[in-house]
């Protein structure tokens, strides 16, 4: 007997669950859905973001970096001068011997180390396109020797004639 209810009730359990599943669903046509239209800040935003991408495709490197055409470590060298040609008239002189021209050099500053037997001092000397830093007895250039450096004035020894230059702090 017990079967037969369990039967049953299983049975009609299962045409309610069929009725109800029918009644639930509709076989009439969905309505179309609504799309919103896009903001103005969005257009905006996509605008910004195709602009974006132009610039980072222009930044791109489309050729190597050339070597510079000068070293960043030194100083400017100063303008060559140019000789202009003398006519031919004056080719038969005897043209008269002058010394070089001095070259450009000015005294940058100067340091001071205590040391046991005195002060070290060296100095910063900037010419030629170069920085020269300098101690008593070195050289500058191929010219001078550093014969004294004070606290303020460095004495330069010409080596082609002796003479003595001073570069002082400005």
């Amino acid at each position: 007997m017990h079967v037969k209810r369990t039967a049953t009730i299983v049975l009609v359990g299962g045409a309610l669950a069929a009725w109800f599943a029918g009644a639930a669903t509709s076989n009439r046509a969905l309505p179309a859905p609504i799309i919103p239209k896009p903001a103005a800040i969005d257009a905006s935003g996509a605008a910004l973001a195709t602009e974006i991408a132009r610039l980072h495709e222009r930044l791109r490197p489309s050729s190597t970096p050339r070597t510079p055409g000068r070293n960043l470590f030194t100083f400017r060298a100063a303008p060559v001068p140019v000789a202009v040609a003398a006519p031919r008239a004056a080719l038969t002189e005897m043209p008269i011997p002058q010394a070089p021209p001095m070259p450009a050099l000015k005294l940058a500053g100067v340091s001071e180390d205590p040391g046991e037997a005195g002060p070290v001092r060296q100095a910063f000397i900037s010419g030629e396109g170069q920085l020269f830093i300098v101690k008593e007895g070195e050289t500058v250039t191929t010219r001078y020797r550093v014969a004294k450096i004070s606290p303020d004035v460095v004495e330069l020894i010409d080596l082609s004639d002796n003479t003595t230059r001073r570069l002082a702090l400005k």
